[in-house]
Formats: C-alpha cells, structure tokens, sequence
C-alpha cells in the first residue's frame, strides 16, 4: 500500500490530476510555490519594461494627437476591465500553457494601456527621471505591502467588500469624468493608490486560499495586475504635479 499520497500536492479527480491548495500543503511546498509566484511576478515587470521600450520606438508620437481628447480614458478603462476578466479567467486555470498565455498577453495589454502615459511622461525634461522615482516607489509599497501580510500573519480577508465596493465607485467615477469632461483631481488618485495597497494585501494573503501548488503563473498574474494598478496612479500623481 502506498502512503505516500497522503502527502502528495495533488490528488486525483474524475481521473484528473487537480493540485491541493497551496494553504493544505507542507511549509516547504508553500515556500517553493512562493517563490515561483513572486520569479514570475519579477518576469513579467521585466517583459512589462521591454515590451513598453518597443512600442516607445515603433508607435509614432504622433498617434497621441488622435488619441487626444477625454474619451481615450474610455478606451483605457475598457482596456483594464477587458483585462481584469482575462487575468482572473487565466489566473485560475488549472492548465499551466493557459496560465502563460494569460500572463504573457497582459503584459502586453498593460504595455499599451501605458504607452501614453508613459509617452506623455517622456515628452518632460525630467521625465524619464519621473518614471524611475515612480516605479521605485511601486515596488518599494510593493515589497512592503507584502512583508507586512507574511511577518504579521493579520487576516486581510475583511477587504474584499471594501475592494468590491471601492471598484466599483471608482469605475462610476472614472467613466462620469470621462463622458462629463471634469477632472478627478489628486484625492482620486490617491485613494486609487489606498485600493491597489488593500488589492495587493487581500491578494497576497488569499493566495494560499485560491490557487493550487500549480497555478504559481496565475497567481503572478493577480499580484502583477495590482502593481501595475498602483504604478498607473503613482505615475499620474508625478504628472499632475507638472500641469
């Protein structure tokens, strides 16, 4: 009789190999399955600054003049709810090329949501300087927001309504400044900044809750999502500080 699989990661469903979440497994499994997630979270910042420096070259500046105007934050809130539903259908699949697919397209999704601010940020003295001090900003609350849910072991679950609720009045204002034409100002942004902080902690302390010791990829994904929310409000407060 074989007693190993009692301690296996995964166990056998309707013939199908399903993984254990990562909260049901060893220390050891769980600190592996860390470990990949946040290699691939790094991988994909890393895709994120490679694929937005070709678009920098191959996309004539010219095109944000045709995309000028209030409506194009419509196209950029299509994009990034497009994208939530993408990355949370991808992020949970158990099949791991699906789970790559998934990361590898929004990547590139975010790259070209990005491209006109990031263009617009360029077209300043000081702006590539604006860029670097914004994103290491992000990743220093990043890293923070993280060490804090792993050294303090607080339960984050109570954020979720707050995270619903919050996404969903920030989506009505966004899409009211937008058809309206006023300004949401510096306040909008940095409760933008407070929503993607509480995304990033509910998120890293229920990824143990949500995905299986195979799904690393998809929990990338969910974690690279949210810094690159808060990197998008960060980025447009060093903006607005110009206007």
């Amino acid at each position: 009789m074989n007693t190993d699989n009692n301690y296996s990661s995964e166990f056998q469903y309707g013939g199908a190999s399903v993984p254990k979440l990562v909260a049901d497994v060893t220390e050891t499994e769980r600190a592996e399955f860390y470990r990949k997630t946040y290699t691939h979270v790094a991988l994909a910042l890393l895709a994120f600054i490679a694929v937005e420096a070709l678009l920098l070259r191959i996309i004539p500046d010219s095109l944000l003049l045709k995309l000028g105007g209030r409506y194009i934050w419509l196209f950029v809130i299509g994009a990034f709810w497009l994208g939530s539903v993408l990355a949370n259908k991808w992020a949970h699949s158990l099949d791991r090329n699906t789970q790559y697919l998934g990361l590898g397209v929004y990547v590139v999704l975010e790259a070209l949501i990005f491209w006109p601010m990031i263009r617009i940020a360029l077209l300043y003295a000081d702006g590539g300087s604006m860029i670097s001090q914004a994103g290491i900003i992000t990743l220093a609350m990043f890293a923070g927001l993280t060490a804090v849910v792993f050294f303090t072991r607080v339960n984050f679950s109570f954020l979720r309504t707050v995270l619903v609720v919050g996404g969903f009045v920030s989506l009505g204002l966004i899409v009211a400044g937008a058809l309206f034409g006023f300004d949401l100002g510096l306040w909008f942004s940095a409760g933008m900044i407070a929503l993607a902080s509480g995304a990033i902690l509910y998120e890293t302390y229920n990824i143990k809750n949500e995905y299986g010791t195979n799904q690393y990829v998809g929990a990338a994904l969910q974690l690279f999502a949210s810094v690159m929310l808060l990197f998008w409000y960060i980025l447009r407060i060093f903006l607005s500080r110009r206007d």
